[in-house]
């Protein structure tokens, strides 16, 4: 990354963050709920636990608040997992430091150290590209939010990692953009494994944006949603956007062939990459507003249902197809 202006105020709500996750980790884990119905499909999610404060990725039934939680053996902050790969993002030692396993068919064939804090985790649909993003110290800007964020991915095909997608050409509104204030965050890929969809935020705005691995390029498609996800077939973004209140979002959905959005009621409060269970359910994660202490729910995309309660003390919520 390019040297760049430090603000003060970044600067400490970023390490503040940082020590405080590493103490709670070194000492070891909405709406209102609603009695969940049968799960999406009968498949098995798998979550990050977070009642005891150790991290423990378990796996659990979403057709009932609270059922059993097996555990898997990982320890990860925020876990994702597809096409026979997963991506764990978890602490690497005390400072704290970070580091991203990357493990296929229950082996761990590659570790890529972290600069910060885990905060969302991808795996595309074949499981041959993993993206992370974390909060970075040091390198904290003047821009929305006041945070500084790194989005990277490692292809498993050809070994490429790429440490921060700042290195990508972005255009803004058609125009090459070279602002030193740029922020990434929240991957999402296409089944060609290329093309995907994420966050970024400069000049005080934030775009979604479509961009190429390939090509190493990406541009605005337009303002507004953050940490985009992709349905399972395509054919649907979810993505959080921001509501009136100040740091508040809700969870919408666009058509991505017709481009019509619609927000999801009663998904406010939601600070989370939504993770789709099948083509019409998303699940994602809400912290309490008393505790702080997030809840995992799910909500049919079409806007039919109110969301309903999964987990609580529990986030980084993953389908099992």
């Amino acid at each position: 990354m390019t040297t760049r202006t430090r603000t003060a105020l970044g600067a400490l709500l970023i390490v503040v963050v940082v020590l405080a996750t590493g103490v709670y980790l070194w000492q070891a884990g909405g709406p209102s709920g609603t009695a969940a119905a049968a799960a999406p499909g009968g498949a098995s999610i798998t979550l990050v636990d977070q009642r005891d404060g150790g991290d423990a990725v378990s796996t659990t039934d979403p057709g009932q608040t609270d059922g059993p939680r097996t555990p898997t053996g990982l320890r990860c902050q925020r876990v994702y997992t597809a096409g026979g790969t997963t991506v764990c993002l978890r602490l690497a030692g005390i400072g704290p430091s970070f580091e991203a396993a990357v493990i296929v068919g229950g082996a761990e064939v590659k570790t890529i150290p972290l600069p910060g804090v885990p905060s969302r985790a991808r795996v595309s649909a074949s499981g041959k590209v993993v993206s992370w993003t974390v909060f970075v110290t040091g390198d904290s800007y003047a821009s929305a939010g006041g945070f500084s964020t790194r989005t990277g991915y490692y292809d498993l095909r050809d070994g490429t990692l790429v440490e921060s997608l700042e290195t990508f050409a972005l255009t803004v509104d058609g125009v090459a953009h070279t602002a030193l204030d740029v922020n990434y965050w929240g991957m999402t890929f296409q089944t060609d494994d290329t093309t995907f969809y994420a966050t970024v935020g400069t000049g005080g705005r934030r775009w979604l944006i479509k961009g190429s691995t390939s090509a190493k390029t990406a541009a605005t498609v337009r303002q507004g949603p953050e940490c985009p996800s992709l349905s399972p077939d395509g054919k649907h973004l979810a993505y959080k956007k921001a509501t009136k209140w100040v740091g508040r979002w809700e969870l919408a959905v666009e058509d991505l062939e017709t481009g019509t959005e619609k927000v999801l009621p009663n998904t406010s409060g939601i600070d989370d990459q939504a993770a789709w269970l099948d083509d019409n359910t998303l699940a994602y994660g809400v912290p309490s507003q008393q505790t702080g202490v997030p809840g995992i729910y799910r909500v049919q995309s079409n806007g039919t249902t109110d969301p309903i309660l999964i987990a609580t003390a529990a986030s980084s919520p993953v389908p099992n197809r």
